[in-house]
């Protein structure tokens, strides 16, 4: 069977595009960047694609508030192609990282189902301010998540200012808790969520629920915080040359795996 086509949906302030777009490819994939105004002028071009991804940076300087804008021009130019690429009936896959999970949030693709005009959203981390570091992460084990799949946890570094997941109610938060779309969260080494809200740095924007990642109810659209495409090398890990035996890829390696693996 031919690779899966990924298309990583480039923009002003993008700056992830090459790495996300090797990972795929070191995945098994074939990846082209493609800048949000090609696809504007012609749609169609996302034919050619089984996967989408908004990969991370600061898409038009995150004005107004981290991926609105690209959001937006989304929302009003390319609606067919989001709804193509997310819809329950289409063999598609979609992923954002960092800010695209921002710009899929601020779509409306990742809270698709629950009864709130907005459900979830992304806010200022709880410190106010940037936060640069690795992370413990934990993968909700009843989770639909194609890109998660045998995934149990992952040590990945994570770079945002608005990465705060929060919810409109408390029932919201259970509800998406209950369908496994609180998909992937913060923990400690040890693989433990914190009880506490705040525990930073196990989790270091206070989102609610440890929330690191999120995916729609099919399981084929996942947005997260944290940088996969940062750690596909062993030598990636902060502590790579302390390791005694060093795996043979890095722990990111895995989702764009899964997401290849899906079209098999």
């Amino acid at each position: 069977m031919a690779a899966p086509r990924v298309l990583i949906l480039r923009a002003p302030g993008t700056n992830c595009d090459e790495e996300t777009a090797y990972a795929f490819e070191l995945a098994g994939a074939q990846a082209e960047r493609v800048h949000v105004n090609r696809l504007i002028e012609n749609p169609a071009l996302a034919a050619r694609f089984q996967i989408l991804c908004v990969p991370g940076g600061f898409s038009y300087g995150d004005d107004i508030a981290a991926g609105r804008i690209l959001a937006g021009r989304m929302q009003r130019h390319l609606a067919t192609m989001v709804q193509d690429f997310c819809g329950e009936n289409e063999n598609r896959l979609m992923l954002g990282i960092c800010n695209g999970m921002q710009v899929l949030m601020r779509l409306g693709v990742l809270s698709s189902g629950l009864e709130n005009e907005t459900p979830t959203t992304l806010t200022w981390n709880h410190h106010g301010r940037f936060e640069d570091r690795w992370v413990h992460l934990r993968v909700d084990p009843q989770t639909d998540c194609v890109f998660l799949q045998g995934i149990a946890q992952m040590y990945l570094p994570m770079a945002h200012a608005e990465g705060r997941f929060v919810t409109a109610s408390d029932s919201i938060r259970e509800q998406l808790r209950a369908d496994g779309r609180l998909a992937l969260r913060y923990c400690d080494a040890a693989g433990t969520l914190s009880e506490e809200p705040f525990a930073f740095p196990v989790n270091p924007n206070g989102s609610e629920a440890n929330v690191a990642g999120v995916c729609d109810a099919t399981g084929r659209v996942f947005g997260l915080m944290p940088h996969p495409e940062r750690h596909i090398d062993p030598t990636h890990h902060p502590y790579w040359t302390r390791r005694a035996t060093p795996p043979e890829s890095g722990e990111g390696l895995q989702m764009f795996r899964n997401a290849v693996e899906f079209f098999a």
